[in-house]
């Protein structure tokens, strides 16, 4: 089993990162080569910026390669309750939003002609108890209403033939949506940002950012650039000079495993449809297949950083929710296992726009495949005066009480969550 993300495994290599020092003058500095931060360098070249994207670790090495591989429409919060907080139109407002966010990646690929195995074959929430599904009539109904009238609701009676386990009491379909290979498709994007004109240096963590006359000085450990603008697209960076945007994220742990290949007639039997699926519970997880026949699986599985070799023992948690949704499985093999961290907000929406002259965006908790590929190329119509194009922009942005960086209360919200689904 290794310790590895299965997406950064099997994807073509970067071969075109920067050589030599960082330095030289540019329009942006992008802060982070993950989705939003090649998309934004993709977008800014297009129009004839001149851009260099430095990054503390490897392209996509974050969360950006290390995700369950869904690109979705629907909030990371139940819209039932995202309604109760911010009323109907701003809910659905947000709905839209993520819906956006899965036509700019389809987009992308065609135009930037990405092979990432993407295909369209919608999400399915899985009802983990019968209340779950009561409560998701509620939201289905809701959803139609509002914003998406395409969803569908599958009762207890047709769930099989969508999931062959009897952990499931039906599910909420929303057809717009699907999943890709994330590996190839940050690659891709690297590579679509390169032939933009952005210059993208590798192992090149930032230490400061000064303040210089009308522009910026960005000191790395590979030396600085001066820019005009910055853009930090870093997520729950645990590193550099971003201490004001730690304290407004808790970065969570989500930890993955993935099956050795699996025979085409069991997972035909399995998961016909080959959808992205996700539980109901507080700790849910979420699984699909992969384009060479495993099967992925995650889900939070420990309230904690993702660490070696702690990863391994979240594998095993896994591995035993693996076996129990689907005995047929309990004997396979588990080929990869590894952790990311989930830059989890207190409202878990986004958050982008200003703070001290720089531009930011980030906070997707967990519902970042598809929104920070598109925050990319908002953030870039932004940064050249189109402050109308940010959907997040009118959000407050509090920090996180008693969080001062590091997540110290992470065991409590586990342990809390824990008994929550015991009785929810």
């Amino acid at each position: 089993m290794k310790l590895d993300s299965y997406w950064l495994d099997t994807a073509p290599p970067f071969i075109a990162a920067c050589e030599g020092p960082v330095d030289g003058h540019a329009d942006v500095v992008v802060i982070g080569a993950g989705f939003t931060g090649l998309s934004a360098a993709q977008a800014l070249g297009k129009r004839g910026a001149s851009v260099t994207v430095v990054d503390a670790g490897r392209v996509g090495g974050g969360a950006s390669g290390r995700n369950g591989g869904q690109v979705n429409t629907g909030v990371a919060q139940d819209f039932v309750a995202l309604v109760a907080q911010l009323g109907i139109e701003r809910a659905s407002a947000c709905y839209r939003a993520y819906a956006d966010a899965v036509d700019t990646v389809e987009r992308l690929i065609v135009e930037e002609n990405i092979d990432c195995d993407y295909v369209a074959s919608g999400k399915l929430k899985l009802a983990a108890k019968p209340h779950h599904f009561a409560h998701l009539e509620k939201t289905a109904e809701l959803i139609r209403r509002a914003v998406d009238p395409h969803v569908e609701l599958i009762d207890g009676e047709r769930i099989r033939a969508e999931v062959q386990s009897d952990s499931f009491y039906g599910g909420l379909l929303q057809r717009h949506g699907g999943q890709m290979h994330m590996g190839r498709f940050v690659v891709g994007l690297a590579d679509a940002a390169v032939r933009r004109g952005a210059r993208i240096f590798e192992h090149a963590p930032v230490t400061s950012i000064v303040k210089d006359g009308a522009a910026h000085r960005v000191v790395t450990a590979r030396g600085e650039v001066r820019a005009k603008q910055v853009f930090i697209a870093t997520g729950p960076s645990r590193h550099g000079p971003f201490g004001w945007y730690r304290r407004r994220l808790a970065p969570v742990g989500s930890f993955i495993v993935v099956t050795e290949p699996l025979s085409p007639a069991l997972l035909a039997q399995m998961l016909p449809n080959r959808r992205a699926y996700t539980t109901t519970r507080l700790m849910h997880n979420y699984f699909r297949v992969t384009p060479d026949a495993r099967l992925l699986f995650g889900g939070r599985a420990r309230f904690t950083a993702s660490e070696r070799p702690s990863d391994a023992k979240s594998g095993r948690i896994l591995q035993q929710g693996l076996a129990t949704m689907f005995p047929l499985l309990a004997a396979a093999r588990i080929d990869y296992c590894w952790g990311g961290l989930v830059d989890m907000s207190a409202d878990r929406l986004p958050h982008a726009g200003q703070h001290d002259g720089i531009y930011f965006s980030m906070g997707y908790s967990g519902h970042g495949t598809q929104m920070s590929t598109h925050m990319g190329q908002v953030m870039a119509d932004v940064m050249d005066g189109r402050t109308d194009r940010n959907p997040w922009d009118e959000s407050e942005w509090s920090a996180i009480p008693g969080h001062t960086g590091k997540p110290w209360f992470l065991p409590l919200v586990g342990t809390y969550y824990r008994i929550k689904d015991l009785f929810y």
